[in-house]
């Protein structure tokens, strides 16, 4: 099975991959106009770059109960002597320890230290080693799980420090060399060269990794990628691997992506992230067909938060954001990073169509703080009066005992979905029961009667898809559904 290393599991589009911590290097060669062979040899920049790098090992406290279970015997048993020895303590006070290991660099003379999130986890103690062997004790700073980064600091002074180069300039190409400690063993130099660049592997929202084809093995999570000025354009984080081993596809945190958040752990302990409070989509052919958008650029919006800074900007259900602060939303994934990027409390100018024409519209961000799961109602369906079958799903009117069933909020007016024939247009686009279309096409879909006529007008218009606003488990999601003549 192919694995993302890290120290954590994650889901990769098809499939779970598994994943340690593991780290990546490369080489790339400095942005340039022309390009440039291979150096003659990589030792004098090895030389200078090493005593900037660390090796660190962390002890985890393990609690007595998350150990390997032992049967209970009788007192006296000849066999109770033996597995003593693997009960570990018995007390849940009492803890052991458990060693791990992976990279950092220096970024001060005073001891400031970046590495991987997941090389500390929920570390009792971080111990730093440098090349030439002395070991200190260090306290952590600050975190960011999202982004896979922790600021970490050791008392001292003196200590080499590597200075951070321009990640946007690189280009796929370049040469780059990665210093770490894989398996342990410390101060290993491997180099290659960028495979590709803003790559998105679907593990975190802010995904856009830098690819290298550099060998990496376990225990570079958190080492520096360097170009070949000696400058970090990337913090190695994973790799892709079948089978544990490196086969030359590793990514790299961009360095403008570490600096921001390595400047907001500095001064808040935390990272601070611009938030606006809206649901959205990539906008698709059946999105842009729904409602007379040329193009699928942007990200559409599902639903907007009350008393959020889209909100008191303007912004609804329906409209498309194309751009955000002068930056272009070509991808849905685009949106939550520039977002993110932005400053807590700034305003920004927002472009977006609606209902055929662009307007820009004023918003201030706000702080993105972490949600709150909502679940998901998984009630079986009451049989009530007023259905249709639509589209290969059986729709009603809500009411009381609606609400009830599907833990449906007060505030929420539609049509609920009661239940799916199996292998119909509704089951292939993931509808189920509970699911509420709130508005068809934009209009509210209150009765049965005006939901079958928005459906005949879109046909009668020769429309292929109408759009489907669906609340679902505390959140609103836009759902273009195919029609035809027959239904």
């Amino acid at each position: 099975m192919n694995q993302i290393i890290r120290h954590q599991q994650f889901n990769v589009k098809k499939g779970v991959m598994t994943a340690f911590a593991f780290a990546l290097m490369t080489f790339s060669a400095v942005s340039q106009v022309s390009a440039r062979g291979a150096p003659e040899s990589f030792a004098d920049l090895a030389e200078a770059m090493l005593p900037t790098v660390v090796n660190i090992s962390t002890v985890q406290a393990v609690r007595a109960d998350d150990q390997r279970a032992v049967p209970d015997l009788p007192p006296g048993s000849p066999f109770e002597e033996w597995f003593e020895q693997f009960r570990g303590p018995r007390s849940d006070e009492e803890q052991r320890p458990r060693m791990s290991a992976g990279s950092g660099f220096f970024i001060s003379e005073d001891g400031y230290i970046v590495t991987n999130n997941h090389v500390i986890g929920d570390a009792a103690e971080i111990s730093v080693t440098t090349t030439n062997g002395d070991e200190y004790v260090a306290e952590l700073v600050g975190r960011d799980a999202s982004l896979d980064i922790a600021l970490i600091k050791v008392d001292g002074s003196g200590f080499k420090a590597a200075a951070f180069g321009d990640s946007n300039t690189v280009r796929v190409g370049e040469w780059v060399m990665s210093i770490g400690n894989p398996f342990g063993l410390g101060g290993s130099v491997t180099a290659g060269i960028v495979s590709a660049r803003h790559r998105d592997i679907q593990a975190g929202p802010y995904d856009d990794f830098i690819q290298t084809d550099a060998s990496i093995n376990r225990g570079n999570s958190g080492g520096p990628l360097f170009n070949m000025d000696g400058r970090v354009i990337g913090v190695n984080t994973m790799i892709f691997t079948p089978n544990g081993g490196n086969i030359g596809i590793g990514f790299s945190i961009p360095a403008a992506d570490v600096q921001r958040t390595l400047a907001q752990l500095l001064e808040f302990g935390k990272p601070r992230r611009g938030w606006i409070g809206v649901s959205i989509q990539q906008v698709t052919e059946e999105h842009a067909d729904s409602i007379g958008f040329e193009g699928t650029e942007g990200s559409i919006i599902g639903s907007v938060q009350d008393d959020s800074p889209a909100k008191r900007a303007g912004l609804q259900p329906y409209d498309i954001i194309v751009e955000f602060n002068g930056q272009k939303v070509e991808e849905n994934r685009d949106l939550p990073r520039i977002v993110a990027h932005t400053g807590v409390g700034e305003t920004v100018p927002v472009r977006i169509w609606r209902n055929g024409e662009y307007m820009t519209l004023s918003l201030t961000t706000g702080e993105l703080q972490l949600p709150e799961d909502t679940p998901v109602a998984d009630a079986e369906a009451t049989v009530a009066p007023a259905s249709s079958i639509v589209m290969g799903m059986k729709v009603q009117a809500l009411d009381d005992d609606l609400r009830e069933t599907y833990e449906i909020p007060e505030d929420v007016d539609g049509l609920v979905i009661t239940d799916v024939e199996a292998r119909s247009v509704a089951a292939e686009r993931g509808l189920r029961p509970g699911d509420v279309i709130a508005q068809t096409n934009q209009q509210d879909t209150l009765e049965l009667t005006h939901f079958e006529s928005v459906l005949k007008s879109a046909r009668d218009a020769g429309r292929k898809n109408v759009l489907l606003r669906i609340y679902r488990g505390g959140s609103y999601i836009l759902l273009p559904m195919p029609i035809s003549a027959e239904q």
